[in-house]
């Protein structure tokens, strides 16, 4: 597993959570895990624009380092620690990492995953469990130390945002490890925003489509992030347990 680095130069304790106030309101923050590339580094580019503080997570403390030195040019707070969302312990320490800095956290966005598949019957265990740890098992176990230590609920206000795929929809041939796992992250998705329906915490996963679409192309990060984005300000208060495509017309459910 990876060594735990944290990212030099942290914000913590720079500016109170209330001195400064954006489109989404007073020292809003959010944690990004997987944030140094793809849709990660895209979701949060986007929740930066926002005005959102950030607090990134991915494997290598190199790509973490230069991610927060990009959130911060932009004028947002941002810290970050490099670790590995499979090791059952980095969930409570990420949280309290994110939360020590900033004093809360409102907005989670699953963004580790990784891919992997083949023949079924010529699948080993090794290549399926770390799939199912990295893409589904970090999600509970992330999620739950939010709820347990993000205040979101004392708040009555707060966002889990998991990027998933179509896949986990409609499964893929070939593809049963990362299909399985995502269309088990829906389903928690689902039973975790009925739980909290009350609660003003929302709880919605985003499904790419990773292959080419009816469009002609495949979704690109920044829709996907676009859609993050939305689901993370107070305008989609309304939504939740729901499971929305940014796939061009890939799959319609």
């Amino acid at each position: 597993m990876t060594t735990r680095k944290a990212v030099p130069g942290s914000w913590a304790g720079a500016l109170d959570s209330g001195d400064r106030k954006g489109p989404r309101g007073p020292g809003r923050t959010a944690l990004v895990t997987g944030a140094t590339g793809g849709v990660g580094r895209a979701v949060a580019e986007r929740l930066a624009d926002d005005d959102f503080d950030l607090f990134v997570s991915a494997r290598d403390g190199d790509d973490v380092a230069e991610t927060v030195a990009v959130l911060r040019a932009k004028g947002v707070k941002a810290d970050g620690l490099a670790l590995d969302v499979r090791d059952p312990g980095a969930a409570g320490e990420l949280v309290e990492a994110a939360v020590g800095c900033y004093g809360r956290l409102d907005v989670l966005v699953h963004g580790a995953a990784r891919a992997g598949g083949g023949v079924t019957a010529e699948l080993g265990d090794e290549l399926w469990l770390d799939i199912i740890e990295t893409n589904l098992n970090s999600v509970f176990r992330v999620t739950r130390a939010m709820l347990r230590r993000g205040g979101a609920l004392d708040r009555g206000w707060g966002r889990i945002i998991s990027v998933v795929s179509t896949a986990g929809k409609q499964g893929v041939a070939l593809d049963a490890p990362r299909s399985a796992s995502h269309h088990a992250v829906i389903g928690f998705t689902k039973a975790l925003g009925r739980e909290l329906a009350t609660t003003g915490v929302t709880v919605n996963a985003v499904c790419p489509g990773h292959m080419e679409t009816p469009m002609g192309r495949s979704s690109t990060p920044e829709e996907v992030a676009a859609l993050v984005g939305h689901l993370a300000g107070d305008s989609a208060a309304g939504i939740t347990a729901q499971a929305i495509n940014v796939c061009g017309g890939l799959a319609s459910h």
